[in-house]
């Protein structure tokens, strides 16, 4: 059966190669888009890990519910043990203290509320390599009182590099302080919102502005995204559930989320468009076959062959067009992927964001596994119905059909 099911195919040279076309565009089609919304949300996933968040962040319990508006009553005192646990596991990279402050920033002639953070900036400008440096440089651990702005703070008060300005915060004890700052560097993330109000001290500035030793946050950076929920387990099992509370990357970035819902959403309304597209223009070329070949299953049954051999004759011509035409995707859809990926597609920058970035394909072996999955059983779907009515097709009309 499967001999003859093979001539079949190479019999009707002209309609099995407009099957297999039909098929290897639609898997190619799959691969590319499926590849590029993968590249797009590991871009945007790194860029917020390694500009903003970090793999993992550890704070007092209600920091992350409402501490962000009242940092001072949300300090982590002594931050040794756990940057000493961090230290340990072998799959953290680096472990770095924040304080987060809320201050006024003003350039002599007008003031704006920002949000303020001070880092380890070594640490930081190692690992967080999506802060995109627009002018002037990075802060460095030898730096005092200097300030990185946001780009959109920097156009709101008319400040450049070399720049004086002045921070005015609530302390801890609820006294107004002030720290004169001098613009060391103006950056760019991918969000369009913490530009316009972000601002980076170092930590000892911000520490001596709040008046304070301690911390907010401890931010850990790991070897590996994918590692990120079982050390976040591992830590929180570690510290007393009543005080900390540990946060992954995705659980900060509830927008990322939202995102992947999005393009999950419109990629599998692609996935049912191409399979659709390609299932009926592979019925239409099975149909037209069948039926233009019932004389020759009339001439099968009439030599004692029954319904179900006829029936399963026409399926497994079909299953060998969608094996054929998915390693023809597959294939295809590879090289593509990598000739593309290897010259890179220049896009502007997403909603909400200020930067743009280079887009490839992303060879993901689930996109590869389901658009071979959709070319495959397209075709095997579309053979069902004809091949069903024909061989349920009477011995003498069948033989009829010749004439």
């Amino acid at each position: 059966m499967l001999k003859l099911a093979v001539r079949n195919i190479r019999r009707h040279t002209t309609r099995t190669a407009l099957t297999l076309s039909a098929i290897t565009f639609g898997v190619v089609a799959l691969i590319l888009s499926g590849g590029f919304v993968v590249d797009l949300l590991d871009q945007f996933a790194e860029s917020l890990i390694h500009s903003q968040s970090g793999h993992l962040q550890i704070a007092r319990r209600g920091f992350f519910e409402g501490g962000a508006s009242r940092p001072q009553e949300h300090l982590i005192s002594d931050p040794g043990p756990i940057h000493a646990f961090l230290a340990s596991d072998p799959r953290v990279i680096e472990s770095m203290g924040r304080l987060s402050f809320s201050a006024l920033l003003n350039n002599g002639r007008a003031d704006l509320p920002v949000i303020g953070n001070g880092i380890e900036p070594d640490k930081e400008r190692r690992l967080g390599t999506s802060l995109t440096m627009i002018e002037g440089r990075p802060l460095s651990d030898k730096d005092r009182y200097g300030v990185l702005i946001g780009q959109g703070v920097a156009h709101a008060l008319q400040l450049k590099v070399g720049d004086q300005a002045t921070l005015l915060a609530n302390t801890i004890e609820g006294a107004m302080n002030t720290l004169d700052v001098e613009v060391v560097g103006i950056f760019q993330t991918i969000s369009k919102e913490y530009d316009a109000r972000g601002v980076l001290v170092a930590l000892g500035d911000a520490q001596a502005l709040m008046q304070t030793p301690a911390v907010n946050l401890v931010v850990a950076y790991l070897a590996r995204t994918s590692q990120t929920d079982a050390v976040a387990q591992r830590l929180a099992a570690s510290l007393p559930p009543d005080s900390y509370d540990v946060r992954t990357w995705r659980a900060l970035n509830d927008f990322y989320e939202k995102t992947v819902e999005l393009y999950d959403r419109q990629f599998g309304v692609l996935l049912l468009i191409i399979l659709v597209m390609v299932l009926l223009g592979a019925a239409n070329t099975v149909n037209m076959t069948a039926f233009e070949r019932l004389s020759e299953f009339g001439t099968m049954r009439a030599l004692g062959n029954r319904g179900a051999q006829v029936f399963w004759l026409v399926v497994s011509e079909n299953v060998l067009l969608g094996f054929l035409g998915a390693a023809a995707g597959v294939t295809l859809g590879v090289v593509l992927a990598l000739m593309i990926s290897n010259l890179g597609i220049p896009m502007p920058p997403p909603p909400n964001a200020n930067v743009g970035y280079i887009a490839r394909i992303r060879l993901d072996i689930g996109v590869v596994a389901t658009a071979a999955l959709a070319g495959l059983a397209a075709p095997v779907l579309a053979a069902f119905w004809p091949a069903a009515r024909v061989s349920r097709v009477p011995v003498v009309e069948a033989l009829r059909s010749a004439d």
